[in-house]
């Protein structure tokens, strides 16, 4: 399940009534994945803009957002927040949970915590999170780390939309899990946003050359055989 942006800016609470909207449509290419070769599944594919010269408007208040872990996944598995957010990991399954990242976006480690609890984590460093469980070698989640007010993620058709961005130049930048950095990179490009907006922006993302990589627990080890060992009974 992929949710679309958690936090967003209004119009005209921020810029003022004069904002415009970017649209357009995400394709993926050479993928080996069945939702996408047979139901044709574009989402999880995170869009935002950064502004070609000075830089994007101060957040107004505090950022929150919520990353649930239920049914041994992480929901949504594709969550994009701005920089200085804090994400609540609440545990909603009948078991313990310990979500944790080893990855240069951010580490971090919750540690281990029991159901209907939940914990925190600021995430004040633009960049790509790779989550996971301790316990649990099957949860990951990706969350996305951004400078900008302007971000969205797109759903099964691939449309995007991002409200409420001033006239002006802008870089379009993208980024999907199961792409390489360079394929991303060949997609970016500068765009003009008018007083009217902009639309029909086509993208498409390649996922030729990427191949799935296993992970470590939090010790750099490998999962052990059983993963119900902190099971709760009720």
């Amino acid at each position: 399940m992929i949710w679309r942006s958690v936090i967003f800016f209004s119009a005209v609470s921020v810029f003022g009534i004069g904002a415009a909207t970017l649209s357009g449509t995400v394709r993926l290419s050479e993928s080996r994945e069945k939702s996408v070769q047979r139901d044709r599944d574009f989402s999880g594919v995170v869009v935002w803009l950064e502004p070609v010269s000075g830089r994007a408007p101060d957040p107004q208040g505090p950022l929150k957002a919520t990353m649930v872990q239920k049914n041994k996944k992480f929901r949504p598995h594709v969550l994009t927040v701005r920089r200085g957010t804090y994400i609540d990991f609440p545990n909603n399954d009948p078991i313990f949970h310990n979500a944790f990242s080893n990855f240069s976006g951010q580490v971090f480690d919750v540690g281990l915590y029991k159901p209907g609890s939940s914990r925190s984590v600021l995430f004040n460093r633009a960049g790509v999170v790779r989550v996971f469980c301790n316990i649990h070698s099957a949860m990951s989640a990706v969350i996305v780390v951004v400078e900008s007010p302007w971000y969205t993620t797109t759903g099964a058709d691939g449309f995007f939309r991002l409200a409420g961005v001033p006239a002006g130049e802008y870089r379009l930048k993208m980024f999907h899990e199961r792409a390489l950095l360079s394929q991303l990179a060949q997609q970016e490009r500068v765009v003009t946003v008018g007083a009217e907006g902009t639309s029909g922006i086509q993208l498409t993302i390649s996922e030729s050359g990427f191949l799935p990589t296993p992970h470590t627990d939090k010790h750099g080890k490998p999962y052990s055989a059983s993963d119900d060992s902190y099971r709760v009974l009720k």
